[in-house]
């Protein structure tokens, strides 16, 4: 969607209440013209929702949340969310009041995602769980790892995170990058490929990254044949959303644990996860146990360089609704 051609009214004097989960005095730069309540998820809200005109749903507190407040919203005009995504807001889209923008927060996770990103290759890659469990055991048990340097590595879902990722990947003298978008374009780096190219892509790609918004497109992308097309050995690194893996489908490639019906047996692949289907990962799930398998528990964006990156998206867009000019990032419109 082209954001510029969503340009939303200057908000009325008795429609300028904005809902923030940060206090306001805290972010310096906000337009003093506006009306600001602070909201992070509480049982109680801060006012009546049906005066709120700009709703910034509060981060990391659940769709439950985020939802909450939205049924008695009647004056809303804008959502901006504080996730790559607006999967959470999805359900309620249709029942918003007719012409409110919703959002993203691109530009905000790309530092800490793609810092991660590059952490779940080289902790893979490095052998960095088996060192950290053999710490805990008190053991020395060195051996031939693999390196980042000289492998062909595919990002799949090549936005601003990809384009991120890509620029970390340099340094370490990668032998290429090969990026997939939904469109093919050129970038100073080279060509985006199509989802369309993924099956001649995969065979060539030691290392996967998936980093694509979840949508039905994407929903289960990496799936039996897609796993399947990947080289022996490869490494999936799921980023995006636990949904664009099939779990069933990645857990037959990944081998068995060690257990009463016999030792650990490695697989075909590996994976590094920040992101599970189902989400959290509930205890004693095969995937806690896969063979080759890292996990971490979906901390691509909550890092010490959400805040700032936040706040500067904030001032920018309320700005930008303040002055009654288009907003950036608009991914909806109900």
């Amino acid at each position: 969607m082209n954001a510029s051609t969503n340009m939303p009214p200057a908000p009325a004097p008795e429609a300028r209440e904005v809902w923030l989960p940060f206090r306001p005095e805290t972010v310096e730069g906000l337009p003093p013209s506006l009306t600001y309540r602070h909201w992070d998820g509480g049982e109680e809200f801060p006012a009546d929702p049906a005066h709120c005109a700009f709703y910034v749903p509060p981060y990391m507190r659940g769709r439950e949340a985020t939802l909450r407040p939205l049924p008695a919203m009647s004056g809303l005009r804008v959502v901006q969310m504080l996730m790559a995504g607006i999967d959470a807001m999805e359900p309620s889209i249709p029942n918003l009041p007719s012409g409110t923008l919703v959002c993203n927060a691109q530009g905000v996770h790309d530092t800490s995602t793609a810092e991660l990103a590059l952490t779940l290759v080289l902790a893979s890659l490095r052998g960095v769980p088996d060192f950290v469990r053999q710490q805990d055991a008190g053991t020395w048990n060195g051996g031939f790892h693999e390196s980042l340097a000289d492998k062909r590595v595919l990002i799949v879902g090549y936005g601003a995170i990809g384009a991120a990722i890509e620029e970390r990947l340099v340094p370490f003298e990668v032998a290429e990058v090969l990026r997939v978008a939904r469109h093919a374009r050129e970038t100073p780096r080279g060509p985006v490929r199509t989802l369309a190219e993924l099956d001649g892509l995969l065979p060539l790609a030691d290392v996967v990254i998936l980093c694509t918004p979840l949508t039905d497109q994407t929903r289960h992308l990496a799936d039996a044949a897609f796993l399947g097309r990947m080289k022996d050995g490869a490494l999936l690194v799921n980023i995006a959303r636990g949904a664009v893996v099939d779990t069933d489908a990645l857990l037959a490639e990944l081998g068995t644990p060690a257990g009463p019906s016999g030792p650990r047996k490695p697989g075909r692949l590996r994976a590094a996860l920040d992101v599970t289907e189902p989400e959290p990962l509930p205890e004693g799930h095969p995937l806690w146990q896969a063979p080759g398998t890292l996990i971490t528990p979906h901390v691509g964006g909550p890092t010490s360089a959400f805040r700032p990156r936040a706040e500067r998206l904030l001032r920018e867009q309320l700005g930008r609704w303040a002055r009654g000019e288009p907003l950036d990032h608009v991914r909806a419109v109900a």
